[in-house]
C-alpha cells in the first residue's frame, strides 16, 4: 500500500518522465523489482527506468516531495534490503561505452555490463579489472571495490576509477576527480553511491597483449596437500600470477550431470599476463597429479591476494591491504530441496575461518545483513557519514549498507 503523499508524487512523476515508472499492482512490478539474488525480497514503492538526466532529476524531486529515498541498482546485484519507502532506479538507459585505446581509458555509462566492455576491448591489446561474471554491471562493481582475476597485478577495480559524472541530490550534475573533489572520489571507491547518483565513470585500462589461463583439477583426497602448496607459493608469487582455488562437492541430485553427481574435487584456476608467471605452479603439481577436468559447479572458493592489493595508489574507502586470501562459500539451492543443510555448512565454514579473518571485508562481498562496518574503521565510517551529509543533508539517497 502506497501512502497518499507518495501516490500523488508518483502519479506526477509518471507524467513527467520520458522513461518508465512501475508501481505495485502493475503487471511488470514483480519482475522489475527482483534482485539478482532471489533470496532478497525487495518491495520498493516504485521501480523507475529513467531515460536520462532529466528523469533522474524528476525522480529525486518526487522522492523529496514524498519522503521516499532513491536506491540505484543497475541490474540487481548487491541487493541487501527490502527497500520499503524507496524508489528503485534501474540505469540500463545509461549505456554509453567509449574506448580510448591511445589514452588507455574507457568511459562507461552506469548501465553498462562487463560483457559489453570486454567485447569492445577485443583486439586492442587492453583489458580491464572486470569481475568474474560478464553480466555484472560495471558501475556497481567499481563503486563497491571490485576484486577481479587481475587484482594481484592491477589492484581492486575501484583503483582504476579516474573520474565520475555524478548527479547530486540537489540536481546538479558534474564531473568529479581527485583534483576537484577528493572526498567524493574516496567515497566512490568502495562505498557505492551514497553521495550521489553516478551516471558515467572514467576508468584506466590495463595493457594485456595476451592472457594465459587454465585450470588444474585434483582428487578431493589431494586437496589438503594442494592447498598447502598453493599457500606456500603465495608467499613469494609474482604479482602477475592470479590464482583461485575451489573445493567442490557435487550434490547427489538428478539435475547435476551424472559424470560429477555426488563427487568431490579441488581445482586451481589461474590467469597470467606472461607464461613465465606460471612457473610457481610446478610446486603445486609436485604434490598431486591433476585429473582430467570435469564440469564444476559450486563449493568453497579461495582467491590469492597480495601483490598490487597491498599498494593502494589512490585514496579509497575499499581496501584489501594486508589480507592474504579471500574466501567464499557457495551452497547450491535446487527447487524442492531443503535449505538447512547448506546453511549449516556455510555456518560451519564461517566458524572455521572466523578466527583468522581479516578486520576488513570488501563491500562487493558483503553478505545479507552485513553493513559497511565490516569494511572500515570507525574513523573511516565517520568520514563517510560526513561526506554523505554534506552531499545529501535531507537523506534523499538510500543509505545502502551504511550503518545507521
Amino acid at each position: 500500500m502506497i501512502a497518499p503523499l507518495a501516490s500523488h508524487a508518483l502519479a506526477a512523476l509518471s507524467q513527467t518522465m520520458t522513461g518508465r515508472l512501475t508501481v505495485p499492482g502493475d503487471h511488470a512490478y514483480d519482475a522489475e523489482r527482483r534482485a539478482w539474488n532471489l533470496a532478497v525480497e525487495q518491495r520498493p514503492i516504485a521501480v523507475a527506468h529513467p531515460a536520462g538526466i532529466a528523469d533522474l532529476r524528476a525522480i529525486l524531486g518526487a522522492a523529496r516531495d514524498s519522503g521516499a529515498t532513491v536506491a540505484v541498482q543497475p541490474n540487481g546485484h548487491g541487493a541487501s534490503s527490502a527497500l520499503e519507502d524507496a524508489m528503485l532506479v534501474r540505469t540500463a538507459a545509461f549505456d554509453r561505452l567509449e574506448i580510448d585505446a591511445d589514452a588507455r581509458t574507457a568511459l562507461l555509462g552506469a548501465g553498462v555490463q562487463w560483457g559489453a566492455v570486454l567485447e569492445e576491448l577485443r583486439g586492442t591489446g587492453l583489458t580491464v579489472a572486470a569481475g568474474t561474471s560478464r553480466v555484472v554491471g560495471a558501475a556497481g562493481y567499481l563503486l563497491g571495490g571490485g576484486h577481479s582475476w587481475l587484482s594481484r597485478a592491477a589492484g581492486l577495480g575501484a583503483q582504476s576509477l579516474r573520474a565520475a559524472w555524478i548527479l547530486r541530490p540537489d540536481g546538479s550534475h558534474e564531473r568529479v576527480d581527485d583534483a576537484s573533489d577528493p572526498d567524493t572520489m574516496w567515497a566512490l571507491r568502495g562505498a557505492g553511491g551514497v553521495v550521489g547518483i553516478v551516471t558515467e565513470l572514467e576508468i584506466d585500462l590495463i595493457d594485456a597483449p595476451a592472457l594465459v589461463g587454465g585450470s588444474l583439477q585434483f582428487a578431493a583426497t589431494d586437496g589438503p596437500a594442494v592447498l598447502r602448496a598453493l599457500r606456500d607459493i603465495a608467499e613469494d608469487a609474482p604479482v602477475g600470477l592470479n590464482a583461485f582455488a575451489n573445493s567442490m562437492r557435487m550434490p547427489d541430485a538428478p539435475m547435476v550431470p551424472e559424470a560429477v553427481r555426488g563427487t568431490s574435487f579441488v581445482t586451481v584456476d589461474v590467469v597470467v599476463t606472461s607464461e613465465r608467471d606460471l612457473a610457481p605452479l610446478d610446486r603445486v603439481r609436485a604434490v598431486a597429479t591433476p585429473q582430467p577436468e570435469q564440469q564444476g559447479l559450486v563449493g568453497i572458493n579461495l582467491r590469492m591476494l597480495g601483490g598490487a592489493l597491498d599498494r593502494q595508489e589512490l585514496p579509497a574507502f575499499a581496501t584489501l591491504e594486508g589480507a592474504r586470501w579471500l574466501a567464499m562459500g557457495l551452497a547450491p539451492l535446487f527447487p524442492g530441496m531443503p535449505t538447512a543443510p547448506g546453511d549449516a555448512s556455510l555456518a560451519g565454514l564461517d566458524a572455521i575461518l572466523r578466527p583468522a579473518a581479516s578486520e576488513r571485508m570488501l563491500p562487493t562481498f558483503l553478505d545479507g545483513g552485513d553493513t559497511l562496518e565490516r569494511c572500515a574503521s570507525d574513523d573511516q565510517l565517520e568520514r563517510l557519514r560526513g561526506i554523505r551529509h554534506a552531499a545529501d543533508p535531507d537523506g534523499v539517497l538510500h543509505a545502502g549498507r551504511l550503518p545507521r
